[in-house]
């Protein structure tokens, strides 16, 4: 699996912004400070799933499991967009409503601006690092379609996250300035309220599109094309009559393929012939690791 150095990152600074956010909404006592703090933890916290899906689809075969674990990697990527994310969206609306039934000021704002101001600065170095990485992946692709056809999604739930994250900082600035400028402190409860549904909206996006990659998807058609091409290129393949392929992993792809070979070969020369076949995809495709190539009548 390539190297998930960004998320390190977005967890060191995720952990460091939600520190100076609760210390700075306890002295404030502003609810949209309180939204984002709980924001950054839930970041940090999807961090660490995401870690601990990585390291657990990383484990080899067994007999229960003989086609790997690559998709643990998916299924706390599920669990992060799902839950996490729309937790936090929860959290952050109740908080909001809260403020709003009982709105009053506490303490001075320049907590406010400063802790902002710093997590404004982190969120920017971690949103580099997933960008970074996602724009590597994405290649000519646009930012949409390539979040939909995206098969790692560690790199587009630190992305939206981190997006998330300065939408939110944005509404949080101005929910504190609004308020103390024009003595209102509604304002804050309504950053809150916003802060919460750009969570959700994130969260239905990753949920959608974790979901997919649970449930399992194929590799493109382009590949599946070129595929069939290897295949019925061999002197036994008369033609391909089926395939299927499921991404277990990013970088882990099941494949198999109902082949129709030429009359009167052997066991051994279509044995052969498998061989062959599969080195010769595995070569030009090494994500593709498991393959099986199954013989068919015409």
């Amino acid at each position: 699996m390539k190297s998930r150095l960004f998320i390190y990152v977005s967890l060191g600074a995720d952990i460091s912004i939600a520190v100076s956010k609760f210390i700075a909404a306890g002295i404030t006592g502003s609810s949209s400070m309180i939204s984002e703090a709980v924001h950054s933890v839930i970041d940090a916290v999807s961090q660490i799933l995401l870690i601990w899906g990585i390291r657990m689809s990383k484990k080899r075969p067994d007999l229960e499991r003989p086609f790997g674990y690559g998709k643990e990697f998916y299924f706390w990527s599920f669990v992060v967009s799902l839950i996490i994310f729309l937790l936090g969206g929860c959290i952050s609306l109740f908080e909001g409503y809260v403020k709003i039934r009982h709105p009053e000021f506490k303490g001075k704002p320049g907590w406010s601006y400063i802790v902002l101001a710093i997590a404004f600065v982190f969120t920017i170095i971690s949103l580099a690092a997933a960008s970074k990485v996602f724009n590597r992946q994405r290649g000519d692709v646009s930012f949409f379609k390539a979040i939909t056809q995206s098969k790692d999604p560690s790199t587009f739930i630190v992305l939206l996250g981190d997006i998330g994250d300065l939408a939110g900082i944005i509404v949080a600035f101005l929910g504190i300035y609004f308020g103390r400028l024009y003595h209102n402190p509604y304002y804050d409860g309504i950053a809150s309220v916003i802060i919460g549904l750009i969570l959700i909206v994130i969260s239905m996006v990753l949920v959608r599109e974790s979901k997919s990659l649970l449930m399992g998807e194929t590799t493109s058609r382009k590949t599946l094309r070129r595929i069939v091409a290897i295949a019925q290129a061999d002197e036994a393949v008369i033609k391909v009559k089926k395939h299927f392929s499921m991404y277990m992993a990013p970088e882990e792809v099941l494949l198999q393929l109902i082949a129709v070979f030429k009359d009167n070969l052997t066991t051994i020369e279509i044995t052969d012939s498998i061989e062959r076949i599969t080195k010769t995809i595995q070569k030009e495709f090494p994500r593709i690791r498991q393959i099986f190539i199954e013989p068919a009548a015409k």
